[in-house]
């Protein structure tokens, strides 16, 4: 991941996290930005989680550090999963803070994910960074502690952004999930509806909150928050080299559609002419073999780009069926 080590300019971007997807795309990024990218892992290959020193000699004289540390959310949530879900987002932002804070050279700017689940469940209009009523449980809390982190004590040579990630088309495993639920014709309609009470949401963190009643029967009308992969690297850019943004950051496409528009333009781009709906009862089985959970299909997402948008970010991919198409055809070539 850090091949880019012939790199003379002198300017670092540090990734912590960065051996996944979307690490993969922002390295290859700045790299031709011309950026020396390392890399902080469990295992390195730069510095490891458990060395702090090792961080801190990656983040001094750094210009740009990006956190995408934490274990995948499309999974069951268990307890060991839960745990493993607030820790490795918490303690890794922290060894992020602590070594910016100790630097003598600190980053001009620290972006560092975060999550647009925070936001309610939304029927009625789209959330943007003004908007403060979160939703509540597992998930919300992971939010709130791991930004919480984020934005503790002062640092006053480094911008710090957090970036509040919709669903990332193109790298990552819930846009394969959803292009093979549509190539086997279960591609229609996910229907919420009543199911047995269970505790894998319940709060979670410093200050755990109660979930929300699950259940609403939305019809397949929840809508569908996404943001193609070229565009979070845009973002990442763009944000990168606009001084007078810091704070939340919503990183979502413009063009939210309902779940049953997503299936239909999913069918469309395969090629398969029709796709059977679900409701939760068949969903939540389905959910049990997977090992994942139905909140990543049935939460009404409706996130909308407030900062980019008035900042005059262009997105290159802000309508779905023509994401879908693009990254058919990248998967194709």
């Amino acid at each position: 991941m850090s091949g880019s080590r012939s790199n003379q300019s002198g300017r670092r971007a540090v990734l912590g996290g960065g051996t996944g997807a979307l690490g993969g795309a922002l390295a290859r990024a700045l790299t031709e930005d011309g950026y020396d990218v390392r890399v902080i892992g469990r295992h390195g290959p730069d510095a490891r989680w458990d060395d702090p020193d090792s961080i801190l000699r990656l983040i001094d004289g750094a210009e740009l550090v990006i956190g995408l540390a934490g274990k995948s959310v499309n999974a069951r949530y268990t307890d060991a999963n839960r745990d493993e879900i607030l820790r490795s987002r918490v303690d890794t932002t922290r060894a992020l803070n602590e070594a910016i804070s100790r630097a003598e050279r600190p980053p001009l700017v620290w972006m560092n994910a975060s999550t647009a689940t925070l936001y309610r469940y939304a029927l009625d209009r789209a959330q943007t960074e003004q908007d403060t009523e979160f939703d509540t449980g597992f998930s919300p809390d992971v939010g709130r502690a791991w930004e919480a982190e984020l934005f503790r004590g002062e640092l006053p040579g480094t911008r710090r952004i957090a970036l509040r990630t919709t669903i990332v088309l193109g790298e990552g495993p819930v846009g394969d999930l959803l292009f093979r639920l549509a190539r086997l014709g279960v591609g229609g309609p996910q229907h919420d509806g009543w199911w047995f009470p269970h505790r894998r949401y319940r709060g979670i963190g410093p200050h755990p909150t109660q979930p929300r009643q699950s259940g609403v029967r939305s019809h397949g009308r929840q809508r569908f928050s996404w943001i193609h992969v070229d565009d979070f690297v845009g973002a990442v850019r763009f944000l990168r080299d606009h001084p007078e943004i810091d704070g939340p950051v919503n990183l979502a496409a413009p063009g939210a559609v309902e779940n049953r528009q997503l299936m239909a333009a999913l069918r469309r781009t395969v090629g398969m002419p029709f796709g059977l709906p679900s409701w939760r009862f068949m969903l939540e089985p389905a959910m049990w073999v997977l090992r994942t959970e139905s909140e990543l299909i049935l939460k009404s997402r409706w996130v909308a780009p407030g900062v980019l948008t008035d900042a005059g970010y262009a997105f290159a991919h802000p309508e779905l069926e023509e994401a879908l198409r693009d990254i058919r055809e990248a998967d194709q070539s």
